[in-house]
């Protein structure tokens, strides 16, 4: 269970990365943050989020037609 959720459904890019890196600056080192969005160039936004920032992209998969991130941070 990640330790945050972030629902950016409904949003267009760049809006769900924009989102998930406001969020990661509030959680500690360590930490997981799962979000879950319906845009489907999200997947590749998000593994190109983490190879530039150096946050690990934990797992991804799609449930229902929702696309769900978990991200560690990394600091």
């Amino acid at each position: 269970m990640a330790d945050m959720v972030l629902d950016a459904k409904g949003l267009s890019c760049p809006l769900p990365i924009l989102r998930a890196k406001k969020a990661l600056k509030d959680l500690p080192t360590g930490a997981t943050l799962e979000i879950q969005a319906t845009d489907p160039g999200s997947v590749k936004d998000f593994e190109a989020f983490c190879r530039q920032t150096g946050n690990e992209l934990v797992e991804h998969h799609m449930d229902d037609k929702v696309y769900v991130f978990t991200l560690r941070h990394t600091g």
